[in-house]
């Protein structure tokens, strides 16, 4: 009998045997056509599996000789391939999901808080390398990352002066990391796109974190975090030249080799790239570089290190501000921040005059190391540095003929080093613990010199430093913004108008614990921070050739966040999250006038008070997924400060200060993905948010002694809409495959509940007759795009990728925003229900720009 058995057990098995087939392939993506290794291949209803090769390929056994392969891989859209025969089914390109990120970051990862970290989710969105290349055109940031809920972009009026908006809060109240790495001044909270025109070149992704965000730094995230992970380690070498043209003679040509992960561990890549154009604004041309260089190295498997360094020096022209009806008799491009000159082709004209010209390079460099101790426990740092170098030229003219004399630099010089350290443990399967620290050391130098002689062949300047009068005769580094990094004016006596530095140091520590199971996750996040203030006065100095320093000013803040999430099934999560900052005052707060006096304002003593709250629902299906999202956030004891000096003695005595103001940002947020075909893809998304004050304010005027002179309630800033940003958003996005690597894209925005600018020292917003911000017109805009990938011979990791992009296809004429709260009067002039009155910005019109990229 046990005979009879064995014999069926062979006979079976070889049965089985003779009816297994063989289904071999290669898994690519689909749009860079390189090869994806690892990627995962399933015959579906079965447990049997195998992974693609370094280059891609893949060979599985199949029981039958028909059925589905299903092939993912990390960040990109899994893919249901039916075979009916055994043998090669050739290529099968996957597309990367905009919903996703995992899978891009080598380096870093334990610094860089990126949401797919976490298990507990929040509001966010991400853009893709892919997406990025393809849409960026000549645009910065802020333009990609408008298709996405609650984001508000002004593009300003010259290259790299566009501002982002994120529910409802402006730059300053944003935080923006680079690799993990802080980048918004330390002084302001400012961003300046300029100084980073060519980080979308090197861009892997960017994430937009809403609100409370995953970031476990002690930062002043109140409308959200925005992480930009560059490349860093390739796995494969290659690269690519690509070429660019667009409206208004804009030209940009960028070249990028990576040797991709060698077999001695080392990987090396380079990026150079120059750019140049008229600018869409009159009179507002620019030109810069971009650079990139990194060397990685891969002892072994545990551990990476990294270093980059990157820049991007450039000068462009500024446009100013004018009222509406300026505009409407000159057109939307008109620029009245000009003067006319003598037309030199070495100087700051070139025919005329700009009013003002941004010439500034801030090389960033950076040292990551990941280091794995063992398979629960990692430490990751950074170690970073920046060196800013630049001014903000205008012409200084003669008073009685209009002679341009000389260019005037107001110079905004820093130093910046720091070092950011988080250290991971996996304390058990579901409990995961982070700890870390996060030090900056700022010094900020601040003075005005002369950048070039017109007419003029000194300029005659008195200060206490200097002993009295003296000549500026020198001038430094002109438009060029590398002459201005290394030839920077160092000598006190060739500064005038202002001169004095700040230092600013910063020390942290963060923590974060995070439960999670199969369907449950929880986290508490909390970190401590202190900062400290001090001045350096130089021109206003009391005795010659001394420097006075301020008075140490010492800071603490903390945050603290918490949150859960429960998975209802694989495709349905919900949850909810809190967070609490006391965030410190700004330098910029301290002093009543930070750049000529070492005198410290008494009232800016108190931190801003910020609460967050949020909850979510996210919906995960094969063809359509969303995300719902609802805030609420308060900004509490936001402080408005002025001073005067009431004698006229050169020190101030009265100091007016106008609190609590609160604002309250709440709205409800919702994102849609769509697949419905192979090839097709939709994105959709709408934000409808209420932004305003809430309760009325107090000013109080005080002396030097802290002795109050007067106060006064104000009862008109209670329920006044604020500005700048477009309360309610939609848009829809689609992009379709008509044939292989022909793809065709578009994306509609709208932009309504758009109000002007609540300056709350304006007077024209600070009256008790104010009738609050005026609201601006609604508008919207389509952008389109065409991109054909051509494999260029066998090999398919070669191509020719062609791309053209139109924004604001249609032309549509709208006012961005507006500075002013002028409200329409009988017989006022009046355009769209706006009094032409208001200073404003009309947004641009139509553009393009068209791209050949040649990838290997």
């Amino acid at each position: 009998m046990k005979k009879i058995y064995f014999f069926l057990t062979v006979f079976l098995c070889t049965l089985s045997a003779f009816s297994q087939v063989t289904i071999t392939g290669k898994v690519l993506d689909g749009s860079l056509g390189g090869p994806l290794p690892g990627a995962n291949i399933l015959i579906s209803g079965t447990t049997i599996g195998v992974a693609a090769d370094f280059d891609g390929n893949f060979s599985i056994e199949a029981p039958s000789t028909s059925g589905t392969l299903v092939v993912s891989y990390i960040g990109f859209i899994s893919k249901r391939v039916k075979f009916s025969k055994a043998g090669n089914i050739g290529t099968i390109s996957l597309m990367e999901d905009a919903s996703q990120l995992e899978g891009v970051v080598v380096v870093g990862s334990g610094i860089i808080d990126l949401a797919e970290d976490r298990q507990t989710p929040i509001a966010v969105s991400t853009i893709k390398a892919n997406e990025i290349r393809e849409k960026t055109g000549n645009w910065d940031l802020p333009e990609v990352l408008k298709s996405t809920p609650s984001v508000q972009n002004i593009k300003g009026g010259g290259f790299g002066d566009g501002q982002m908006f994120l529910r409802g809060f402006d730059q300053t109240n944003t935080a923006f990391l680079l690799n993990g790495q802080p980048i918004n001044g330390m002084e302001d909270g400012k961003m300046y796109w300029s100084n980073w025109s060519g980080v979308l070149d090197i861009a892997n992704a960017v994430q937009v974190q809403r609100g409370l965000g995953s970031s476990k730094l002690a930062i002043s995230s109140v409308g959200g975090t925005v992480n930009i992970v560059t490349k860093t380690v390739d796995k494969r070498e290659g690269g690519f030249f690509q070429t660019m043209v667009g409206n208004d003679n804009y030209v940009k040509t960028t070249g990028y080799y990576s040797t991709g992960l060698m077999d001695n561990g080392l990987a090396v890549s380079a990026m150079l790239g120059h750019w140049q154009g008229d600018g869409y604004v009159d009179n507002t041309g620019g030109q810069g570089q971009t650079y990139f260089l990194s060397f990685g190295y891969v002892p072994n498997e545990n551990n990476i290190f990294n270093f980059i360094l990157t820049g991007a020096p450039q000068w462009h022209a500024a446009a100013g501000s004018d009222n509406l009806r300026t505009f409407l008799d000159n057109g939307r491009k008109y620029n009245s921040w000009n003067f006319q000159g003598v037309d030199s082709p070495n100087t700051l004209n070139g025919g005329a005059y700009p009013g003002g010209r941004n010439i500034y390079h801030k090389p960033v460099a950076n040292l990551s190391w990941d280091l794995k101790f063992n398979e629960t426990a990692s430490l990751s740092t950074v170690l970073y540095g920046s060196l800013g170098r630049g001014s903000f030229a205008s012409v200084s003219t003669d008073r009685g003929t209009g002679e341009p004399l000389y260019a005037r630099g107001s110079n905004n010089n820093h130093n910046w080093y720091g070092l950011v350290s988080n250290f991971n443990k996996q304390l058990s399967e579901n409990l995961n613990f982070n700890f870390g620290a996060d030090v900056r050391l700022y010094k900020g130098i601040h003075f005005r010199d002369v950048r070039e002689f017109l007419g003029a062949s000194a300029v005659s300047a008195s200060s206490n430093y200097n002993g009295g009068a003296y000549e500026l005769t020198k001038t430094y580094g002109g438009i060029n913004p590398w002459n201005v990094t290394f030839n920077p004016n160092t000598d006190h006596a060739q500064r005038f108008g202002y001169d004095y530095e700040e230092a600013i140091n910063y020390g942290g520590v963060f923590g974060q614990l995070e439960y999670s199971n199969n369907s449950f996750s929880a986290f508490f996040q909390g970190s401590a921070s202190t900062q400290s203030h001090v001045r350096t006065e130089y021109l206003n100095a009391a005795n010659q050739g001394q420097s006075e320093e301020s008075d140490k000013v010492n800071n603490p803040g903390f945050n603290v966040k918490g949150g859960a999430a429960y998975n209802l099934s694989d495709q349905n999560i919900v949850f909810v999250n809190a967070g609490y900052y006391s965030r410190q005052p700004y330098h910029s707060d301290l002093y009543i006038d930070d750049r000529n006096s070492n005198q410290l304002n008494p009232l800016a003593k108190e931190n801003q008070k910020i609460t967050g709250l949020e909850g979510g629902y996210k919906f995960l299906g094969d063809v359509i997924s969303a995300n719902l999202n609802v805030y609420y956030t308060i900004w509490d004891n936001r402080i408005v400060y002025s001073s005067d000096d009431t004698n006229d003695d050169n020190i101030v005595d009265e100091f007016t200060q106008t609190s609590p103001l609160k604002q309250v940002h709440s709205g409800v947020e919702l994102e849609v993905f769509a697949r419905p075909a192979d090839g097709l893809n939709f994105q959709g998304f709408v934000s409808v948010g209420n932004w305003e004050y809430d309760g009325n304010v107090t000013t109080t005027t005080s002396d030097e002694n802290g002795n109050i002179l007067s106060t006064g309630d104000a009862s008109y800033i209670d329920g006044v809409k604020i500005g700048q940003a477009a309360q309610l958003t939609a848009g829809i996005s689609g992009d379709y495959e008509i044939f292989p690597r022909f793809k065709v894209d578009a994306n509609w925005n709208l932009y309504d509940n758009l109000y002007g600018t609540t300056n709350f020292g304006d007077s024209e917003f600070s009256t008790a007759n104010n009738r609050g911000a005026i609201k601006l017109p609604s508008y919207n805009t389509v952008d389109s795009g065409v991109s054909y990938r051509m494999i260029v011979g066998k090999n398919e990791d070669k191509s020719i990728q062609f791309r053209v992009n139109v924004n604001n296809l249609f032309d549509e004429t709208y006012l961005e925003s507006s500075r002013d709260n002028k409200h329409v009067n009988p017989g006022d002039d009046v355009w769209n229900g706006v009094n032409t009155d208001n200073r404003v910005r009309f947004g641009y019109g139509r553009t393009w720009n068209v791209s050949l990229r040649y990838n290997f």
